[in-house]
């Protein structure tokens, strides 16, 4: 099987912030499942970001049209066509991309209570 035969839809990747306001490359990426139809599910960050900064997403990631990035930095153009569940770095002195395995792809979190028990459904739901 291809890793590059998946269904490709959405146009968007998020790209930290740094990369414009602080003119720094992308020097790590990973795609997971796009989240609605026009996310390619690429995530595209400088390697600069600390956790503060990763956790305030809506303020520091912005929506960016893959073909806009691999304009910027045509070394994206091939690795934006794998599928979801792959992990690409560089380091800030070298130019080639290594493929990542190590790296757990964070998901969203979605917070469910789950419970059999129906007086308890009723107490909560109605």
């Amino acid at each position: 099987m291809s890793e590059t035969n998946q269904t490709k839809s959405g146009f968007l990747a998020l790209v930290s912030k740094l990369c414009f306001d602080e003119n720094i490359p992308i020097r790590f990426l990973y795609k997971t499942v796009p989240e609605h139809l026009n996310d390619t599910g690429w995530r595209m960050y400088t390697g600069y970001e600390d956790d503060e900064y990763l956790a305030n997403e809506l303020a520091n990631l912005l929506p960016v049209p893959v073909t806009k990035m691999c304009e910027m930095d045509d070394s994206l153009t091939e690795l934006v066509t794998f599928n979801a569940g792959t992990v690409w770095e560089r380091t800030p002195d070298n130019d080639s991309w290594e493929r990542v395995y190590d790296f757990k792809i964070p998901s969203s979190n979605v917070d469910v209570d789950i419970t059999n028990d129906v007086e308890k459904f009723n107490r909560e739901v109605l």
